[in-house]
């Protein structure tokens, strides 16, 4: 199992921020692997700075812990704690990550989407947009 924590970011429009890492195909939430000394907020702060160039706005608000098979790892279950946050700074890729866009969840994506982004991030956030 791989525990990560990830940002669910939603613009003014109601789409979702997504990112793809390099050489890989499905997009997923931005975020990473906590460290064995970390917490989820530091992990995903540390993340978010390192890959987007992006430092947590305010605060944020724990979304929940949710499992789905592993986009990347073959065989393996990645358990992840989601934050809503909003980011300060320009969104420019770095590090693993090859791609950001903005992604409506209303609408079909046109891309590969990474299982937990399917099975519980696009649910959740469809809901958002009906009160």
């Amino acid at each position: 199992m791989i525990r990560i924590a990830a940002a669910v970011v939603v613009d003014g429009e109601g789409r979702i921020l997504l990112v793809r890492k390099r050489g890989t195909a499905a997009f997923m939430l931005p975020g990473g692997k906590v460290g064995l000394a970390e917490t989820a907020v530091a992990a995903l702060a540390r993340e978010l700075e390192e890959e987007l160039g992006c430092l947590i706005l305010g605060g944020h608000r724990a979304l929940g812990r949710f499992s789905a098979p592993a986009a990347n790892e073959p065989d393996t279950i990645v358990e992840a704690e989601l934050f809503a946050v909003a980011l300060a700074g320009e969104i420019s890729p770095a590090a693993e990550i090859e791609e950001a866009c903005w992604h409506h969840p209303d609408e079909p994506p046109a891309f590969a989407l990474a299982p937990l982004m399917r099975e519980h991030v696009l649910p959740l956030v469809r809901g958002w947009s009906r009160g």
